[in-house]
């Protein structure tokens, strides 16, 4: 009954406690950074850690990257108006340090200034790449987690860790948020299967990336010296990137080796999953995880259709939109997307529940078990966008050239044709449609360059007509490798797995709440009406801030 009455209030707790927040100047950390000034202008003091850049002090590199950028550029014009020049320098100090070192790269001056004066500590730093070098994913994702623990309980903070649903691995089906941290691995055999240990892995691993670099550099100290005797320095400059590269593939293999081992479908989960275990081995830390679904675009703030990076859901758009017509997915699965601000709103809550001790220690943010979107509906509806816009293309003119690329899509199979549906494919099927469709081209630019060949020794006509389709050829073949490499890294998300995440404990965070909280940082995946959403949101908001001039420059509709 107690409970009931009380509810947290959100202004007031942020009123009377400081907080530090890491990846201050990523996608959901500028989001995050700017809903708190907006919705919550009375808030003690915030603190940011961020490293400083190559020519930048870290304040600068604030000032010039982060509050000038869309998300918050708007937000901040209008603290300025409403409350004076001097309220965001007053509320927000920035401290130069880096999670990836000890104390997350703190002075002793700024570590003694900040001891016994923080709540919390929000940590949305993070490596976000699927397979990375392990050495960089353990960094960021492991090393990076430890310091800021270690940080929280030098300080005497309480911490939120953001983190990813997909830690579970390799499932099918409803993920439970009660599935204890520790000890955790996704070929688990119940309660009693002891085999996982995350320090006993980092050990092994750790060991593992020295003996890797190790052999490397013992290896390429001796061919530097071989280089530097036969072609001077700027063959040992080539030299050390070839090394660098080396260096990178083996290790990039043995992060997919030890998280195909334990069931994890990439380096990212893997690191992400030995983070959070990590800090739930520490008894002496009070701490929250957050665990994100995939993170996409805007739904209202800081405007609907804001995103950035384009690591997630992107490359999926895009080639979509490029009129990619065989799918290897599961039609039947839902791809678990939530709305950056929603994410950034739910975080801020369960941040208020911890500094009141109120909070479940995980919270996972998603949207399937109550508003799912499945596949199938999900691509006909990016086809059917991809569509409109090629006749729109075709009704307004684009030049020879690019009726000419169309006309060799269709001639061999490689784009769509009149009105036909996309196909629903295994990922055997699709793998085998593109060895095909790669010796089609190898056919063709054979022939195409024959061709040539003849018309230059008679002295014919037709030869730069030619190689403007041998330019073509190979550009197909280039978007046909791009896209089967990208849909080979959304495999275990769009075939291999159906994920439904279980989101229960977020809804009970907002029944602690007020009912103004509520509506100033809404939680409503419930709500949304994924056709508009994907058409008026996703797709625009990826094509107006998600490098649209790499887009450009690749011009082949991708």
């Amino acid at each position: 009954m107690s409970q009931e009455l009380h509810r947290t209030d959100l202004a007031q707790v942020f009123s009377h406690q400081e907080i530090l927040l890491t990846g201050a100047n990523g996608f959901l950390g500028k989001v995050l950074l700017g809903l708190l000034l907006d919705r919550f202008p009375e808030l003690k003091h915030l603190h940011i850690l961020l490293r400083a850049g190559r020519s930048l002090p870290a304040e600068q590199r604030f000032q010039r990257e982060t509050l000038t950028s869309p998300a918050l550029a708007q937000v901040i014009e209008r603290i300025t108006q409403t409350r004076g020049s001097g309220f965001v320098r007053e509320r927000i100090t920035v401290w130069p340090g880096d999670i990836r070192q000890p104390h997350c790269g703190l002075s002793p001056a700024a570590l003694d200034h900040l001891s016994g004066r923080l709540g919390a500590i929000i940590n949305c730093a993070g490596l976000v790449e699927f397979f990375p070098p392990l050495d960089l994913a353990f960094a960021s994702n492991v090393d990076g987690v430890e310091n800021t623990a270690v940080l929280a309980e030098r300080l005497g903070s309480k911490l939120l860790h953001v983190s990813t649903c997909y830690v579970c691995g390799a499932a099918d089906g409803l993920i439970e948020e009660t599935e204890p941290v520790l000890g955790y691995y996704p070929h688990r055999q119940g309660p009693e299967d002891k085999s996982f240990n995350c320090h006993d892995e980092l050990a092994y691993c750790r060991e593992r990336i020295g003996r890797v670099s190790g052999s490397a550099r013992q290896i390429e100290n001796a061919q530097t010296a071989s280089r530097a005797a036969l072609g001077g320095l700027r063959a040992v400059a080539a030299g050390e990137r070839l090394r660098s590269r080396e260096i990178s593939q083996r290790l990039i293999a043995l992060g997919r080796q030890r998280a195909e081992h334990w069931g994890w479908v990439n380096t990212y989960t893997y690191s992400k999953s030995l983070g959070e275990q990590v800090i739930a081995s520490r008894p002496g830390l009070d701490y929250a995880i957050v665990r994100p679904a995939i993170v996409e675009s805007a739904l209202r703030f800081p405007f609907p259709g804001w995103i950035e990076g384009g690591r997630t859901a992107a490359p999926l758009v895009l080639i979509a939109l490029g009129g990619l017509r065989d799918w290897p997915v599961r039609r039947d699965i839902p791809l678990e997307v939530v709305p950056v601000d929603l994410v950034a709103a739910a975080i801020l809550v369960v941040a208020a529940l911890l500094l009141e001790g109120r909070n479940q220690p995980v919270y996972q943010l998603g949207s399937a078990d109550v508003n799912p979107l499945e596949l199938e509906p999900l691509v006909r509806l990016l086809h059917a966008e991809s569509r409109r816009r090629m006749r729109n293309q075709e009704s307004e003119g684009n030049g020879r050239r690019k009726v000419s690329f169309a006309f060799l899509e269709r001639l061999l199979g490689a784009g769509p044709a009149g009105r036909r549906r996309p196909r629903f494919l295994s990922a055997e099927q699709a793998r085998a449609r593109r060895v095909r469709l790669q010796q089609r081209i190898g056919r063709a630019e054979t022939l195409i360059n024959r061709t040539s060949k003849v018309l230059e020794r008679a002295g014919l006509p037709g030869r730069q007509r030619l190689s403007a389709w041998s330019t073509t050829l190979r550009t197909l073949g280039l978007r046909s490798g791009f896209h089967e490499q990208t849909l080979d890294q959304y495999l275990p998300f769009v075939l291999h797995n159906r994920y439904i995440f279980e989101s229960e404990h977020i809804r009970e965070a907002y029944s602690l709440i007020s009912e103004k909280d509520r509506l100033l940082l809404p939680w409503d995946p419930e709500r949304i009406d994924w056709e508009d959403y994907w058409i008026n949101h996703q797709i625009k908001g990826i094509e107006t801030w998600v490098q649209p001039e790499a887009v450009k420059e690749w011009n082949f509709r991708i």
